[in-house]
């Protein structure tokens, strides 16, 4: 069976670069931004997202605990704000839209910001850069952002971005994501 966040990180790691800056757009209990930490390395830029200050306080506990590269900044505000933070081209960003794993489940991504996040996400991409978003459908603030996310994708020009879906077509409620690509 396709282990889906096996899957993810295959895909998105092409695009990472050693010294690179990358968005983790959702940093939850911040184990994306451990793993982007690591990936672009001590040169690198690591920016992550949160509107929960539970969130940032867990990712900033693991981080420490592993001794991460001081290569990161924790932000407490919404993931559309990215603008107000990043100036220079990213070359990966990461969404898990839905609620902190372990946290209140009636706090979620919504579609209005996750739409900014994502549009500005992809104008902040750098050639060869791409971005993940992991949606989960399991309630309906994510059924929805799946359907609106894939409905702004598809009418972006395919000679300048390659957005792909990736789904368990005979799991409904299951998560699934999108690769967005700069040409």
């Amino acid at each position: 069976m396709i282990d889906l966040l096996k899957t993810e990180k295959q895909f998105i790691s092409t695009h990472i670069k050693e010294g690179g800056t990358v968005v983790d757009f959702t940093m939850g209990n911040g184990h994306d931004t451990l793993w982007l930490s690591r990936a672009v390395g001590k040169d690198g830029k690591v920016y992550a997202f949160d509107i929960q200050q539970d969130a940032l306080d867990s990712t900033a506990r693991l981080l420490e605990s592993e001794g991460a590269d001081k290569n990161y900044t924790l932000i407490l505000d919404s993931h559309h704000n990215v603008k107000n933070y990043v100036k220079e081209p990213i070359c990966a960003g990461l969404f898990n839209l839905g609620y902190l794993p372990g946290g209140d489940k009636t706090i979620t991504t919504l579609h209005e910001t996750s739409l900014l996040a994502l549009s500005a996400g992809i104008e902040l991409l750098a050639p060869d850069g791409a971005i993940l978003c992991a949606v989960y459908p399991g309630h309906a603030e994510g059924t929805l952002e799946g359907e609106l996310i894939e409905e702004m994708l598809s009418g972006l020009d395919r000679r300048k971005i390659c957005a792909t879906k990736f789904k368990i077509v005979n799991s409904p409620t299951s998560p699934f994501f999108f690769l967005i690509e700069k040409k």
